[in-house]
């Protein structure tokens, strides 16, 4: 379910109640989360937590570095991880840490699902999305095109 909002504020106005207070509540960690230098923006249809354009422009596809995502699906919702994803070691935590949490994991690459808010552990969300500096974000993303 891709939205054609333009901006955050009008994305989350597009939500049912439901899903707007677990996004409300996903996104309200990963603001208290997010490291100086990112910003957050509506790209893919999804919020996303990205580096900026100005700050980094030599991407593959010449669109900003996602970091993070949060999005309202069809039939779940989901935050992207994209540290979980392209650094195996992060990977490996990010997994042991979700399991001793005793939550059920529903998890891509780097998408992790859930219906409700219960479902996900929001301070090892947290601490994913606190992870990276910029620097150290396209560091990792410059290793993984190499």
């Amino acid at each position: 379910m891709r939205s054609s909002a333009t901006t955050v504020d009008q994305y989350l106005s597009e939500l049912p109640d439901d899903r707007l207070q677990a996004i409300e509540a996903v996104r309200d960690v990963i603001l208290e989360n997010l490291p100086d230098g990112f910003e957050e923006a509506m790209n893919w249809g999804m919020i996303t937590y990205q580096v900026p354009l100005q700050r980094y422009p030599d991407t593959y596809n010449k669109q900003p570095l996602m970091m993070a995502a949060l999005a309202s699906q069809k039939n779940h919702m989901a935050v992207y991880l994209t540290g979980v994803y392209a650094d195996p070691e992060s990977r490996k935590s990010f997994l042991t840490a979700y399991q001793a949490t005793g939550k059920r994991l529903d998890m891509g690459q780097s998408c992790v699902r859930f219906r409700k808010l219960d479902d996900l552990p929001l301070e090892l969300i947290g601490e994913a999305i606190a992870e990276y500096s910029v620097e150290e974000f396209i560091a990792l993303n410059e290793r993984a095109r190499s």
